[in-house]
């Protein structure tokens, strides 16, 4: 598998620490100190999960003007769906213009990244596909309860899209040399440390520190199992792309592997935790700088506990 594409979505509308400030108190210095937020972007009126997904994938198919013509499956990912029937997946198909081919839409919180290319995985190895779109989008804050003054402050907006194919198709394409996921809803207080019921409150986080402990594990150890059945090394990792939840996870994780900071891919500082978007913004963001023989992993975790890697080579 190869992806031959990967564009982004981010809205406009910055918000600053300065807005929770005046909204409930939370000073710039205690929001950076505790996750190394300083900004984040909101969707605009008439924008939804739904119309970034779409922007994206429109970004990224002008950039592979060819693609379209062969794309047989879309897979859709978010956890902020902006209709739960009409789902992401499907408005990318109408933007696209392509009928009778697979569309699905998934969520497994913050790690559907990962999920959704292991279906498009699947689908290839069943030969019921040969190119496909991975769309992640979220809408974070049209379920943000911003007067939440334990996670009000977090989220941000933005999609992005990857063009994946089972053939190489241009020298610049990335090899996806392997993928690994699990799901942890045993462990700890997943059934409630995140959740997102739109009947009640919108997204709260009661138990931060409990996802804290939990994604710092499993983002160091699913990475380094994933380069271990690679006979890889750290040393082999290029960039190290994970997901945007808390800066001070970031940093956890890396210390725990024992690779120099500077690898590590963040982009929470600008954008807070824009959800199963994150990492794939982070791999948009380092495309540019990708070396031949560079190797890539994204290692994320969501909540509900579900955790993944997925190992990359220019």
């Amino acid at each position: 598998m190869y992806i031959h594409q990967v564009a982004t979505y981010l809205p406009t509308q910055v918000v600053t620490n300065e807005h929770f400030t005046q909204l409930n108190g939370l000073s710039d210095e205690w929001i950076i100190e505790r996750t190394g937020i300083r900004e984040r972007r909101k969707a605009a009126p008439g924008e939804n999960t739904n119309t970034m997904a779409v922007e994206a994938t429109e970004r990224a198919l002008a950039a592979a003007p060819d693609f379209a013509a062969g794309l047989d499956l879309i897979v859709g990912a978010t956890y902020t769906p902006h209709d739960t029937i009409f789902t992401v997946a499907h408005a990318v198909q109408i933007a696209v213009g392509v009928d009778d081919i697979p569309t699905v839409s998934i969520s497994s919180a913050c790690s559907s990244l990962l999920n959704a290319v292991e279906i498009v995985e699947g689908y290839f190895a069943m030969g019921k596909a040969t190119r496909a779109i991975v769309v992640v989008s979220e809408h974070n804050t049209a379920y943000n309860n911003e007067q939440d003054t334990m996670a009000g402050h977090l989220w941000g907006d933005g999609a992005a899209t990857l063009l994946i194919s089972k053939e190489r198709l241009s020298p610049d394409d990335i090899r996806i040399v392997d993928v690994m996921t699990g799901g942890a809803a045993t462990r700890g207080k997943a059934s409630t440390a995140v959740t997102l019921k739109p009947v009640e409150k919108g997204i709260v986080m009661p138990f931060g520190k409990d996802v804290f402990i939990h994604a710092c594990q499993y983002m160091a150890r699913v990475t380094t199992q994933l380069l271990e059945r690679n006979t890889l090394n750290v040393s082999d990792v290029r960039y190290l792309i994970p997901h945007q939840a808390n800066l001070r996870i970031t940093r956890n994780v890396v210390e725990q592997l024992g690779l120099p900071e500077d690898r590590a891919v963040s982009n929470i500082q600008f954008l807070g935790n824009t959800g199963c978007a994150g990492a794939a913004i982070g791999l948009a963001d380092t495309w540019p700088n990708l070396q031949q023989g560079d190797r890539v992993v994204i290692t994320v975790f969501g909540g509900g506990y579900s955790y993944g890697a997925m190992l990359l080579e220019k």
